[in-house]
């Protein structure tokens, strides 16, 4: 309904507050109402929209020129999954982007609406230069996804005995367990070569029980 053809309406009627029998504010209500649904939504034009897909798309001028302009939008989320930039390019394996990205501000701990975050990510890629970069810049290495499931677990599931240890010399919990109620000793018990790894987890924990701090910067 266009708002010429109501304003054209009975002057009796507008003065009485009707139009075509209904009151005027429920008619102007029911048009805005139209309009909001009629117009796209706005996270498809919003300018965190457009940093994430030009991230996606590897478009370096628009992603550079975003941050220029705002320089917040680094961890900027995607509303229909929680994705952030770091995420994109940690499911790709892209360590230039990675490390752009970081340089720029991404909050390398950032994670999505299932609660995954680029180590998360990294880990259960097997991308052991992701892994390192990101526990370089501080990835706390103990964090859980929904599943209550770390970085440590996806590592023990891989048995990847250098990416353990990685983890465990960047701070992670062995005793951390998901919603299952296991831990990453529990799952290295159960693997083919779970004693060899149950050792590991074992010794670092003994290592590691008397610091205060996490060590960060592992190397492979």
């Amino acid at each position: 309904m266009k708002v010429s053809k109501i304003m054209s309406g009975n002057v009796s009627q507008r003065s009485r507050g009707i139009l075509n029998g209904r009151p005027v504010k429920a008619v102007l209500a029911a048009l805005a109402a139209g309009l909001m649904f009629a117009s796209p939504a706005y996270a498809d034009f919003s300018d965190g929209y457009k940093f994430l897909e030009a991230v996606k798309k590897k478009e370096g001028e628009k992603v550079e020129q975003a941050l220029m302009d705002n320089s917040q939008i680094v961890n900027a989320k995607d509303v229909t999954s929680g994705e952030t930039a770091l995420l994109i390019v940690a499911n790709r394996r892209d360590l230039t982007w990675l490390s752009y990205l970081i340089g720029k501000g991404a909050n390398v701990n950032a994670s999505d609406d299932r609660g995954r975050t680029p180590l998360a990510v990294a880990v259960s890629l097997g991308w052991r230069e992701g892994v390192s970069l990101l526990l370089e810049h501080k990835a706390n290495p103990s964090t859980s996804n929904d599943a209550g499931e770390t970085p440590l677990i996806f590592a023990v599931h891989r048995k990847d005995t250098d990416m353990i240890k990685a983890l465990l010399e960047a701070g992670a919990d062995p005793s951390r367990s998901d919603n299952s109620g296991r831990s990453a000793r529990d799952y290295a018990a159960q693997e083919a070569r779970g004693s060899a790894i149950a050792s590991l987890l074992e010794d670092y924990a003994k290592k590691n029980s008397g610091k205060s701090k996490a060590v960060y910067g592992p190397t492979f």
